[in-house]
Parts: structure tokens; C-alpha cells; sequence
């Protein structure tokens, strides 16, 4: 099965196919770094991580973008609150945004960050040719986009043009129309600007200003794709208005289409049924989710619920994902640390689980990246192991090498088994210890079960926990 993928343009599942064989160009709409990075923006991040790792995995060379936005108004409204230069907060947010990717695993699969600031060219020279093509128009010092003579506006969203009144817009006396949208503003006083010269109505203009917020990411992309490239992600949110001004933009500036030949858009994170953001005050950052929980929980608690659809977050959902880690974290220990011989008894059932894994696990993340699927088989397969493992005690060689590949291979697209904790081997003795305190636990005899746990801790400094999977075992401290 060749990978498919919903494509929100045409609101159906395709198969994917790039514009060029073997290569895949793919941008994430990124950070405004005005605060710091909450839940909300690290799913939509490990969402499109996973997407890349399953990218690669399939053998594409992907370029993959994620731009910085570093010229807003939320960046110059908090930096006058604090008393600084938008320019010094924006750097400071962005260091500290790039830490939260780092410790997420994120970061190290994009290919570049480039930021606004460094595209001031690129947008004049984008918004020139809108102006050149009378999709925009000059006014006091602003230039807007003319909604109404582009074709198909709402070809992503699928509104209905007269609802586009109901939604938020920019507020300008003298707008064409209510839904125009800004591609460059107006310098105020106190606030960061650039002079770009623009000619319009065979008039030479100097304008001072900034650039609006949705004409960065397609002077970026069209600067390092050009005006076509293969996929872009983002959360749904953003569908309209942001990802329809991107296709308005591009399609308008240089008149290739489609702009994006696949857009792909990931679920929100809710709290308590409401979305995340940082204007209703109901967000949680990464950073402070860390330092609770494992990254790899995180990633975790994302890939069991498909990449399109909500999730509510709640403290219990991510310690039972805590413990899902730590159980598959044991399980695989188990397999990794047996004894290996020339040749066992059960190689053939391990090397029949090792292909099936395999092939169900492509086959899920080939089903628009189903995730849940997925993990599903992951976990499945390491509970085999683990029965396996204990109804032996020896594996051979090559099976052994097979499995633990395989098993890496798919962790690695879901971004767990990082660490090296399942190298640590348990001690025999202790785990003989495990063995039969499951034992006395399915007898019912709970307080001997108890005791056995407690001694496990003592002697060995190990933690036994019992999860919906199985029991799980970490070293304490």
C-alpha cells in the first residue's frame, strides 16, 4: 500500500505523489515568538515530526520549513508591556521556543528555520507583483489584497464569500471591501519598520512599514521553493483566514497552481472542551509539562489520537501515557537483554512478529498517518515479546538483531525509545521477583504482592508499578 493523505484542498484522501520524484518539499507554519511555546503548538509540532519521520522512512529526501515570526503585532505590544526591544524578546522567545523543540525531539528533523526579519526583500518584491497583477491597492500607507478579484477565495475553507463578514478583519476606513486583508502596514510611532519602494498606478511610493502577517510565510517558501511546492501543515485553525491569504498570495503574485499540491491540517488541543490558546488564558507550556512528564510520554499521548482529530489534555491522560512508556520501556528491555544464543526455539515466532510488525505498522502510517493504528500494533508486538521471553529464556542471534532493529525502526517514527533505558538490564533475580509477585497478585494475595514490591525497592532500587498494559519497572531516583 502506497501512502495516502487527506488533502483538505480537495477534501478527500489521495495518494501522494511529489512534484518530483523522490523529493519532497514540505513547510509547517511556525512560531510568533512573543511568549513561550504551549501544548497546543507541540502537538501540532509532533504531528508534522511524525509526518517527516514517516517521510524519510519511506526514503523521501524532504526539505522541510518552519519559519519564525518575528514581526508581529503581539511581539510589539508585549515588548512595549516589558519595556524592550521586539527585537531582543523575539530573540529571547525564539531561544527558548528552539530548547522546547529540542526536548520534544522536534527540532532535529526540521531542515531550516528561517525567520522574518531576514525576508524583507522577498516580501516587497511578492507584494509588487500582486500590485502588478491588480490584486492590491494602496492605502494611506498600507497596501491591501482585493478579496474580490481573486477567483475561488475560499477554494480551501469552502465558505460561502458573503459569510467572510462575520469573521474577524482587519478594521481600515476606506477598505474596498470588509474581507481585504493587509500585505504591509503602516509605520506607528515606537513600533519596528522597514521603507520598501513599490510602484503603483505609475506612481514611485516609499513606503514605511512592516510587513503583514500572512504574506512572511509565502515570500519564505517562494524564496526557498519557489511558487509551488508539495505539502504544507498547520493546524485546522488556520485554515482560514491565514492558509486561504497564502493561496490568494502566491496563486495571485506568480499564477501557478495549485500553490500546495497537498495540505494537510492537524486537530486542536482542548482543555476542559475549549481550545488552547494563549488569548483565553487556558494554556499549559511545554516547559512546564516537562517537567512532570517524559518527552516521550508527550509524543506518546499525541500519536494514540490521530494527527486531524481534537484532544482534551488532562493531567490523568498523560500519567497513563507515562505509564504506556514505561511499560513498552520494560517490555522491550526484556527483549533486549536476553540471552542470545546461535539458534532458539522460538526464533521463528520472533522473526514472524518482527515482519509483521513491520508490515502493519507501514501499513497504518500509510493510511494518513494513523497513528493510534500504529502504536497499537507497537504495543501489541512488544506484549507478544514479552510472553515469548518469558516462557524461554534464550533467543538466537539473528532473530534477536531482527526484532530489536524493527522494533527501533518504528519507535523511531513515533519519536520514543530515544533513551537507553531499555539497555539497562534487570537484574534475574529481580525479576524473578516480578514474575512472582504477578503471580500472587492473580491468587488474589495482594498484601504478599505488596511485600514483594516494597523488597524489589529496597534490594534492587527498582519501582514496580502495575498499568491497563502490564507491570512496568524503572530504576528510582
Amino acid at each position: 500500500m502506497s501512502l495516502a493523505v487527506y488533502n483538505t484542498l480537495t477534501r478527500s484522501k489521495e495518494s501522494f505523489a511529489p512534484m518530483k520524484q523522490g523529493k519532497v518539499n514540505m513547510f509547517v507554519c511556525g512560531q510568533t515568538v512573543y511568549d513561550d511555546a504551549h501544548l497546543g503548538h507541540a502537538k501540532t509540532y509532533i504531528s508534522f515530526d511524525i509526518v517527516a519521520r514517516w517521510l524519510r522512512h519511506l526514503g523521501y529526501g524532504l526539505a522541510y520549513i518552519q519559519n519564525i515570526t518575528d514581526i508581529d503585532d503581539k511581539i510589539i505590544k508585549r515588548a512595549q508591556e516589558r519595556k524592550v526591544d521586539p527585537l531582543h524578546l523575539a530573540r529571547e522567545y525564539e531561544a527558548r521556543f528552539m530548547d522546547d523543540m529540542e526536548k520534544i525531539g522536534v527540532r532535529q528533523g526540521v531542515t531550516k528555520y528561517p525567520r522574518s526579519y531576514d525576508y524583507i526583500d522577498q516580501i516587497r518584491g511578492q507584494i509588487q507583483a500582486l500590485i502588478d497583477n491588480n490584486l492590491a491597492y494602496h492605502l494611506d500607507g498600507d497596501v491591501y489584497f482585493d478579496v474580490a478579484r481573486f477567483p475561488n477565495y475560499t477554494k480551501l475553507s469552502g465558505m460561502n464569500i458573503d459569510e467572510l463578514e462575520k469573521h474577524r478583519v482587519e478594521p481600515k476606513e476606506g477598505k474596498r471591501h470588509v474581507y481585504d486583508f493587509a500585505l504591509w502596514k503602516a509605520a506607528k510611532e515606537g513600533e519596528p519598520s522597514w521603507k520598501i519602494k513599490l510602484e503603483y498606478n505609475a506612481e514611485k511610493l516609499e513606503l514605511s512599514g512592516r510587513p503583514g502577517w500572512h504574506i512572511e510565510d509565502t515570500a519564505i517558501t517562494h524564496a526557498i521553493f519557489g511558487p509551488q511546492y508539495d505539502l504544507h501543515g498547520g493546524a485546522s485553525e488556520l485554515t482560514f483566514p491565514h492558509h486561504t491569504n497564502e493561496i490568494a498570495q502566491s496563486e495571485g503574485a506568480y499564477g501557478v497552481e495549485p500553490f500546495v499540491k497537498y495540505w494537510l491540517h492537524s486537530g486542536v488541543l482542548n482543555i476542559k472542551g475549549v481550545k488552547m490558546s494563549k488569548s483565553l488564558k487556558n494554556f499549559i507550556t511545554i516547559r512546564d509539562v516537562l517537567k512532570e512528564f517524559d518527552p516521550e510520554a508527550l509524543r506518546l499521548f499525541f500519536a494514540s489520537t490521530h494527527y486531524r482529530k481534537e484532544i482534551n489534555y488532562t493531567g490523568e491522560l498523560m500519567k497513563t501515557e507515562q505509564k504506556k512508556l514505561g511499560y513498552m520501556y520494560s517490555s522491550f528491555s526484556l527483549v533486549y537483554n536476553m540471552k542470545e544464543v546461535e539458534k532458539s526455539k522460538i526464533d521463528n515466532e520472533v522473526n514472524q512478529l518482527a515482519d509483521g510488525l513491520e508490515e502493519s505498522f507501514t501499513s497504518a502510517m500509510n493510511d494518513d498517518f494513523n497513528t493510534p493504528l500504529a502504536v497499537s500494533k507497537l504495543i501489541i508486538t512488544l506484549n507478544e515479546l514479552r510472553r515469548i521471553t518469558e516462557e524461554s529464556g534464550e533467543i538466537g542471534k539473528f532473530a534477536k538483531e531482527h526484532i530489536i532493529s524493527t522494533v527501533l525502526k518504528m519507535a523511531n517514527v513515533v519519536g520514543i525509545f530515544g533513551g537507553e533505558r531499555y539497555k539497562e538490564k534487570l537484574p534475574s533475580e529481580a525479576y524473578d521477583l516480578i514474575k512472582q509477585r504477578e503471580k500472587l497478585r492473580a491468587e488474589k494475595k495482594y498484601d504478599e504482592a505488596d511485600g514483594i514490591r516494597l523488597k524489589i525497592k529496597s534490594d534492587f532500587g527498582t519501582i514496580v508499578e502495575d498499568t491497563e498494559y502490564g507491570t512496568l519497572w524503572y530504576k528510582s531516583g
